[in-house]
């Protein structure tokens, strides 16, 4: 018999700690905890969605005491309030639409101030859409750091980081078979391990290998033979 499953939202945690650091992220996380010794007053930090970017801005804005804003929210009005922050995160550039002359004077004023703004996206500037050409500029000039896919240990580290989130607890089998059949994506690990905490709680039985086969069996694409 299958119990009913209240899907209670578990909230990712930011702290400093919490981030795991390993060969597809230590050049970005070393640039940042460089800070406030920049080769600018701008940084672009760029990875795919699930990568860490999220994570590794917050831990630099608590620590410049920046601002954290979607940059889409920019507009015109909201440039000076915003320029008197001591620092700021833009995050999600490429996801638009944006007030790119306001963009444009928001980074000149912070810059002015001698203060420093992280802008975040998913890939390079030149992905974004940015059609103004002062500011298209100044972020091709800006240092960049990419966050890349997971490798296997850091995937591992997260899954096991993940079930733990939950409560759960898990053989090394479960977390090997996993991390051998999911993509290197920090995001699908994250909706993986939900969708079996989900599974075991509706059963009533801790997650095991052939339960974890068989969730992923479903989301297989059609076609996909299990490796």
């Amino acid at each position: 018999m299958r119990q009913l499953v209240f899907d209670l939202p578990v909230a990712p945690s930011f702290a400093p700690d919490d981030f795991l650091v390993s060969g597809s992220n230590e050049t970005a996380y070393g640039l940042l905890e460089n800070w406030p010794d920049w080769p600018d007053s701008l940084l672009h930090l760029r990875g795919p969605r699930g990568s860490g970017k999220s994570h590794l801005a917050a831990i630099w804005a608590a620590r410049a005491r920046a601002r954290i804003i979607p940059a889409r929210d920019v507009a015109v009005e909201t440039v000076p309030e915003l320029s008197r922050a001591p620092a700021l995160v833009l995050e999600d550039l490429d996801e638009g639409p944006l007030d790119e002359d306001a963009l444009f004077h928001l980074v000149n004023r912070v810059r002015e101030r001698s203060g420093h703004v992280l802008v975040t996206s998913a890939a390079g500037v030149e992905t974004c859409g940015i059609a103004t050409p002062d500011l298209l500029s100044r972020l091709r000039r800006a240092p960049s750091a990419e966050l890349g896919p997971p490798d296997d240990a850091l995937l591992r580290a997260v899954l096991v980081k993940l079930f733990l989130d939950r409560q759960l607890v898990v053989d090394t089998s479960v977390i090997e078979f996993v991390a051998n059949r999911i993509e290197r994506s920090l995001a699908r690990a994250a909706e993986l391990v939900a969708d079996l905490d989900r599974e075991a709680l509706s059963r009533g039985r801790r997650v095991t290998r052939p339960v974890a086969a068989e969730i992923l069996s479903r989301q297989a694409p059609v076609g996909e033979e299990d490796p």
